[in-house]
């Protein structure tokens, strides 16, 4: 250690972060702007929607169930609020919040006071009540565990000793990865016009392209994963280079690779081929990777999420079909009917695996998420692997319908039971206080190598598949993302390996 570094842990070593005058005046006209949205921001997500939801006419019943929903509601306005006035930027917990007020909150109270859900309830009022209660508690739970991670601390010499940086030589090996899994992926589905059509097409295309034969769904999640995923990891690699590389800027090779897999993405992860949630996650990882120190737009991307939930997101749906096979539903044009339609289905989902666990199913212990884990392992091979859970307990509802929702709070309760699941939802909420924190210490400092500014807007945008579930299902394109940036990951400190 050299003579008078701190050591790591010491008081020295651990010290709140200093600011230059011209950061301080920026943080104090932040301050003011945060002073004066907080109490429209705050009155809107906890009382006035609400209220605009209540307020409506419904057959709906005011039990325990619409009470705890009601309280769940508005303890998630109340946390998203506090996400989006924050002084620091918040990725991961404010995701969570986002998804939890939306598809756990407005849209379950929506159901509630009408009376109408996306999904047959299968049990009792009761089974409903106890999974409103569940994730509140659960909600609970990851705050507690993000409160036990102490902020505006800077992280010791020992934490951000040899960052994981890109190695730039592999970042030439992911290009062509990406080039060569979306090329593949286009070559099965038969040319570049199923990308345009629906996704419907897409669908039969990949039925039609023999992948995932016998029953397994392993082969379709691996030509789906790496024909979309690379593409984008590679465009957000190269992305942030540019922006934060004056050298790169200044040499052509960059800004033509930019615009290959620009285009490459425009194919392959584009709105209307593939699923809503994953375009999500593809807006919201570009948009940070772009503004990746934008206080304003990330306070953007988190209120405008709320409206985009209700106008925009459940009328996208039109995308999965045809024009000749557009249902009924898709086509409504009432703000708040798509909150009672097939979009948020979770909180149902969720009450329909209690009751089944409760028929003499119970619980599996361990036995889904391992199924989760090893989803690239064929049927064909692993003949008792288990299926996906939304699909499981809809078959068991003899519902027509088996493609549906698993959230993560069912996921976790139908493994470890409400011990393990509160127990679950604590572990994240510290991991993601932990994660947040050294994001928004890396990024004001971080050049384009660091693979932590890559990796957490990846993460926050695909939140929204992992919390909304089934596990099996969202578990393809998370696995091949690690393998990616696995792959560009050096944690040698030599500049020549590093991009630079």
């Amino acid at each position: 250690m050299a003579a008078g570094t701190p050591a790591a842990g010491s008081p020295a070593a651990v010290r709140p972060l200093r600011t230059d005058p011209a950061e301080a005046r920026r943080g104090s006209r932040r301050g003011a702007l945060r002073r004066v949205l907080a109490l429209p921001l705050v009155l809107g997500l906890t009382v006035l929607l609400p209220a605009f939801v209540t307020l409506r006419q419904g057959a709906g019943l005011r039990d325990q169930a619409y009470w705890l929903q009601l309280v769940l509601t508005v303890y998630a306005g109340a946390r998203l609020s506090a996400m989006i006035l924050g002084r620091h930027r918040k990725l991961l917990q404010g995701t969570f919040w986002l998804f939890v007020y939306m598809a756990m909150g407005i849209a379950p109270l929506a159901q509630a006071v009408m009376g109408k859900y996306p999904v047959p309830v299968a049990g009792s009022r009761s089974d409903l009540a106890l999974a409103v209660g569940l994730v509140l508690v659960a909600c609970a739970a990851f705050d507690a565990g993000a409160l036990l991670v102490r902020p505006g601390v800077r992280p010791t010499a020992r934490t951000v000793f040899r960052p994981a940086t890109v190695a730039r030589r592999r970042l030439a090996v992911l290009v062509a990865l990406a080039f060569a899994g979306s090329g593949l992926f286009v070559a099965k589905l038969g040319g570049l016009g199923v990308f345009f059509a629906s996704r419907m097409e897409i669908t039969q295309s990949i039925g039609n392209s023999g992948v995932g034969d016998g029953g397994s769904q392993a082969g379709t999640a691996m030509l789906r994963g790496f024909g979309t995923v690379p593409a984008l990891l590679a465009l957000m690699v190269v992305t942030r280079w540019l922006i934060t590389s004056p050298r790169a800027r200044r040499r052509p090779l960059p800004w033509l690779t930019l615009a290959a897999l620009a285009g490459l993405n425009a194919i392959v992860n584009n709105p209307i081929s593939n699923p809503r949630y994953w375009f999500l996650t593809v807006l919201l990882a570009l948009l940070f990777t772009v503004f990746p120190q934008s206080p304003a737009m990330y306070r953007a991307a988190l209120s405008l999420g709320v409206a985009a939930a209700v106008l925009i997101f459940p009328f996208a749906d039109r995308f999965r079909y045809d024009s000749a096979n557009t249902p009924a539903a898709a086509r409504t044009s009432s703000v708040l009917d798509p909150l009672v339609l097939k979009d948020y289905d979770q909180m149902a989902m969720f009450a329909n695996t209690i009751t089944y666990a409760d028929a003499g199913n119970g619980h599996t212990y361990g036995r889904q998420l391992t199924g989760s884990a090893l989803f690239f392992v064929p049927r064909s091979v692993w003949t008792a692997k288990p299926r996906d859970t939304g699909v499981m307990v809809s078959e068991w509802m003899a519902a027509a319908n088996t493609n549906r929702s698993s959230p993560l709070w069912a996921e976790l309760w139908l493994d470890f039971g409400a011990v393990g699941m509160v127990a679950g939802f604590g572990l994240i909420g510290w991991v993601a206080a932990r994660v947040d924190r050294r994001y928004a210490h890396r990024v004001v400092r971080a050049g384009p190598a660091s693979i932590l500014t890559l990796a957490v807007p990846l993460v926050a945008g695909y939140s929204f598949i992992l919390l909304r579930g089934p596990l099996l299902q969202a578990s393809g394109r998370i696995a091949i993302a690690v393998l990616c940036l696995a792959l560009i990951t050096t944690l040698r400190p030599e500049r020549w390996r590093q991009l630079h």
